[in-house]
């Protein structure tokens, strides 16, 4: 079969499309003709070697597919190699797709569809009536967790964006307001988009000062959820005695844990999936690529010069 693979670390160029068997399937697995695989940024840093580094060298990356079965079924899923004409599959972590849906749109609600969700219902907590802030509000998680917070019942949804276009994005999604996402001025921005108060949740994958600056935008009880830090500077320790005098609180996500423990929970798919099939939520999907153009949709995606969801089309 067609692959994509890396024989030595570093950035997208030692990517290579190469030739291999196909892969093995084993005990509870099933072989998919591989229709599109998603690009994440988690890709970029495991063929850098800064995150989740293969035993073994060379690698396949891509860790989620979309295509058919042997049996005629459309299926989408989480796998080690999904850079290539085949996947393997587990049964236990797939979910039938409609056959109406794009291949971007589907593959849009796994990392980062079941993120959003996870954000809002399982780290934040969202109430009805709450204000939320979303950070980086034009990706594919910001994207998701802007409409799914209207869906889920906030009272007011302000993004932040680094553009003028990428702010226009989030509005045309159902964001009440946005506003410039930079740290200087960021507590005062956000905080006038609330109609003057400060905000019940803050939703940040830009770390750094833009966490930091967020810190001083919440309400009491307020809660501000990490799950990322692209500006390359983490968010520096908290203390706790910063948070006390206004009740709030500091939690961080990662999906990656959650999926070894839970898996891909079936009921949490099908309801993206039913949203997205309604016209409730629009995942957006973003650039599609050939296989063999791997190297320049990682690049794109690493110069954030991509919107939404981008995937290869095999």
């Amino acid at each position: 079969m067609r692959a994509i693979q890396f024989a030595r670390y570093g950035g997208p160029e030692v990517l290579e499309e190469v030739e291999v068997p196909d892969p093995v399937v084993g005990p509870g697995q099933v072989l998919v003709d591989v229709e599109a695989a998603g690009v994440n940024f988690a890709d970029v840093r495991q063929i850098s070697g800064d995150y989740s580094a293969p035993d073994a060298l060379p690698f396949i990356p891509g860790g989620e597919v979309i295509g058919h079965t042997s049996d005629g079924r459309r299926v989408m899923g989480f796998t080690a190699n999904g850079y290539a004409d085949k996947a393997v599959l587990d049964q236990a972590r797939m979910v039938v797709v409609p056959p109406s849906m794009r291949a971007g749109e589907a593959l849009a609600l796994l990392v980062q569809g079941l993120t959003a969700w996870h954000l809002l219902r399982s780290s934040a907590r969202l109430q009805p009536g709450e204000s939320v802030v979303v950070n980086s509000a034009a990706g594919g998680v910001g994207s998701l967790a802007v409409q799914l917070a209207k869906v889920f019942g906030a009272g007011r949804v302000v993004a932040t964006a680094s553009t003028m276009d990428k702010r226009s994005v989030a509005l045309d999604l159902g964001a009440d307001a946005a506003v410039d996402g930079e740290a200087d001025g960021y507590a005062e921005r956000v905080i006038e988009a609330n109609r003057g108060m400060p905000v019940d949740v803050v939703l940040d994958a830009v770390g750094g000062q833009v966490f930091d600056a967020a810190l001083t935008a919440l309400a009491p009880f307020g809660r501000l959820i990490s799950y990322g830090s692209s500006s390359g500077r983490p968010p520096e320790p908290v203390d706790p005695g910063r948070l006390a005098p206004g009740n709030v609180g500091v939690a961080a996500f990662w999906l990656k844990p959650l999926l070894a423990a839970r898996g891909l929970e079936p009921a949490v798919m099908n309801e993206l999936l039913e949203l997205t099939s309604g016209g409730r939520i629009r995942p957006q999907a973003g650039g599609e690529y050939p296989l063999s153009q791997a190297r320049q949709a990682l690049t794109d995606l690493a110069e954030r010069r991509t919107t939404g969801k981008v995937v290869l089309k095999i």
